[in-house]
């Protein structure tokens, strides 16, 4: 492990020790011992379909761009990018392994394009699920209120999203290699997302995928006795989730959980119901996972390598 990676995990360690001491942890621990088993297993039920359309949604992009993945393979490649995610700082080396593995059909440049793009939009349609929450506290007072430091984050990000947008659109303009490669990244983006075959079935997609997730997270606060509004799901949770981008921690361990605590006094909730609703909710992923170690256990069977490698060659 490198140095990096260990001061990931000593802050992902930290911050989770600093709320369980500066959040009555104890309160914490009897919400989660005292949560609701079938709440929960909706949660998990819901992290599956998750998974299962997101590997949809892999196989869609890669074949916009010309890489055939079997559904099959999507699903077990996705399940095995996730737990490699999960147990290592940043969060984007199991889908950076899940490109080299399928660079075969399509040449890596295409694989890695594939993948990069196929994890944005899910980060894309997070913030537009946000988005429209926003916009419908903002028209219909009188129910969520949204404290003005956070209204200011909240149109940062949008800002900022909006802005990287803009830039790819304006690099049109640049020459040499970095037009070239601007050009090239426009040309994916548009045929993944934006082209009349791609763009029904993105939408779908990635609706269903972040409806999935923000009701896994609703199911987990449900379990350890949070009960969340439909406008309160749109608004906070993505905001909690988005955390979890963050290189800083292990899988935005401590990340995401300082969110919920902060997060969960704005509708009425204690910190400790916050802190409590997102350690269930990442265990709960972590479960959902599980499928992906029997995959790479099967991976490390003698003689599966070089029957795979064959395969490849």
């Amino acid at each position: 492990m490198t140095v990096a990676r260990s001061l990931q995990v000593l802050a992902a360690v930290a911050v989770l020790a600093m709320l369980w001491a500066g959040l009555d942890g104890a309160t914490a621990a009897r919400l989660l011992s005292q949560a609701q088993p079938e709440w929960l297993l909706a949660a998990l039920a819901a992290l599956t379909l998750q998974t299962v359309l997101s590997a949809l949604r892999w196989q869609l992009t890669a074949g916009q761009l010309g890489q055939q993945i079997p559904l099959r393979t999507a699903v077990a490649e996705y399940y095995l990018a996730q737990v490699v995610n999960q147990s290592l700082p940043g969060g984007v080396l199991g889908d950076a392994g899940r490109a080299v593995r399928a660079r075969h059909a399509a040449g890596l440049r295409r694989a890695g394009a594939a993948v990069a793009i196929e994890r944005m939009a899910g980060q894309l349609s997070l913030l537009l699920v946000l988005s429209g929450g926003v916009v419908a506290v903002t028209m219909a007072p009188g129910g969520l209120s949204i404290p003005t430091p956070l209204l200011v984050l909240l149109v940062a990000i949008v800002a900022g999203a909006l802005a990287v947008a803009l830039a790819i659109r304006w690099s049109a303009g640049l020459s040499g290699r970095a037009g070239r490669r601007a050009q090239h990244l426009r040309d994916a983006l548009s045929r993944t997302l934006l082209s009349r075959r791609a763009l029904p079935r993105q939408a779908v997609l990635n609706l269903a995928i972040t409806t999935a997730n923000l009701l896994a997270f609703a199911a987990c606060a449900r379990a350890t006795g949070t009960r969340m509004e439909v406008v309160e799901v749109a608004v906070l949770v993505p905001l909690i989730l988005l955390t979890m981008i963050l290189p800083l921690t292990i899988s935005g361990w401590g990340l995401r959980e300082g969110a919920a605590a902060a997060l969960f006094p704005i509708i009425g909730a204690s910190a400790s119901a916050g802190l409590a609703a997102s350690l269930a909710f990442g265990l709960v992923f972590l479960a959902s996972t599980s499928p992906g170690l029997l995959m790479l256990l099967a991976r490390q069977r003698p003689g599966t390598g070089a029957r795979r490698a064959g395969a490849d060659g």
